[in-house]
Parts: structure tokens; C-alpha cells; sequence
């Protein structure tokens, strides 16, 4: 590994454990610090000259990615809600509620995408063979759902599969809508008592 490399770990390592430490620390006593976060991460991208088009954001292929992976999203989204019709699960919401809750949930999708995606596996890529990536970066991605057992199964599955989407059409809105829509299913499948209102870090114990 040379010293580019080394410098690309010690910075990856530093904005996990950043994000890390925001999780089970400083939203609750700073919680305003996220925005030295996030330009840390900025910074990052700016001293390397990375475009936005490299990190994901990108229109050019959206379409095309709708048209390949669309039809297995909606086939996992209905299954899952069939699941919840058959186990008798499904929250007491109505649809214009459920609606909202995917509209507010994708900025927060494609929040999360840049993360894994944008930073954590184009920072990967660059230091180790992109068959690893996938499960470094799914390994990462859960990790930062502790202790929410549900959560780190699901976001360790999806965040593998997402990183592979990702690495062939580098396109983060639709990682973004695809995490929106599977987070706002499990929200309305999933009863708390599993999924803990999907909530992780300290306030996991809460609930």
C-alpha cells in the first residue's frame, strides 16, 4: 500500500468514525457538529477533484436505471408488503400518510447513498479490488446501524447490493428512491417490537 493509499484509509477511517461518533454522541450534546461533518467530507471531495457526476449525482442514466433494477424493486417492496398483509402486521396509517413518509424519506435516502456510496465505497475502490468492495462497504453501512439487530441485517444485505448497483451506473438518486421506498415499506411491515422504530444508537434502548 503506498502512501496515497494509506492516506485514503486514514480519511475513510476518520469520516466513519466521525459519523460514528455523531450517532452515539454528538447529536445529543452537539447537535449542530453534523455540519462540520458533512464539510469534512466536502473538503475531502474538493482536495481530490472529484466532480459530482463521479460521487453518483448524476441524471444522464437515471432512466436506464428505472428501467433495469425498477422491476425488482417494486417485486421486493409488494412482497414485503404481502408479507405484512399475511402476517397481519401492517401499521394503522392511510396511504396519503404513508406517501408523505416516502417523500420526507428521500432526501434522507440519498443522504445515506452519498455515505455509503459516494464517499465510503468510491474511497474503498481506491485502495482495495472492487470485489471486496461490496462487502467492506455493507460491512461499514451496518456497523453504523448498531445495535439494531433488524437494521444491521437489512442495511448489511441492501448496502452490499446497493454498492454493486452503484458501481455499475454511479447513479445515486435512484440508490436514494430505492432506499426511500424499501425504508418506508419495512416502516409500515415491520411492528416495532422488531424494529425498534427503526432507530438506531443510544436511543435503540428506548424503544
Amino acid at each position: 500500500m503506498n502512501r496515497r493509499q494509506k492516506l485514503i484509509v486514514v480519511e475513510t477511517t476518520t469520516g466513519f468514525a466521525s459519523i460514528m461518533l455523531y450517532i452515539w454522541r454528538l447529536r445529543f450534546t452537539a447537535p449542530r457538529a453534523w455540519v462540520f461533518i458533512l464539510g469534512f467530507f466536502i473538503l475531502s471531495h474538493i482536495l481530490r477533484g472529484e466532480r459530482t457526476a463521479s460521487l453518483g449525482f448524476r441524471w444522464s442514466n437515471f432512466r436506464e436505471c428505472m428501467e433495469t433494477m425498477a422491476p425488482a424493486l417494486l417485486l421486493l417492496a409488494l412482497s414485503l408488503i404481502a408479507l405484512g398483509v399475511l402476517l397481519e402486521t401492517i401499521r394503522p396509517i392511510s396511504p396519503e400518510y404513508g406517501f408523505m413518509c416516502l417523500l420526507a424519506y428521500c432526501p434522507w435516502g440519498i443522504f445515506q447513498q452519498y455515505l455509503l456510496n459516494g464517499y465510503i465505497a468510491n474511497r474503498l475502490l481506491a485502495v482495495s479490488s472492487a470485489r471486496h468492495v461490496p462487502l467492506m462497504a455493507a460491512a461499514l453501512f451496518a456497523g453504523a446501524h448498531l445495535p439494531n439487530w433488524f437494521l444491521m441485517v437489512v442495511t448489511f444485505v441492501m448496502g452490499y447490493y446497493s454498492t454493486k448497483i452503484f458501481m455499475r451506473y454511479r447513479n445515486i438518486y435512484f440508490l436514494g428512491l430505492a432506499h426511500a421506498v424499501i425504508g418506508t415499506v419495512l416502516f409500515v411491515v415491520i411492528p416495532d417490537s422488531i424494529s425498534h422504530h427503526l432507530t438506531v444508537g443510544p436511543g435503540f434502548f428506548g424503544r
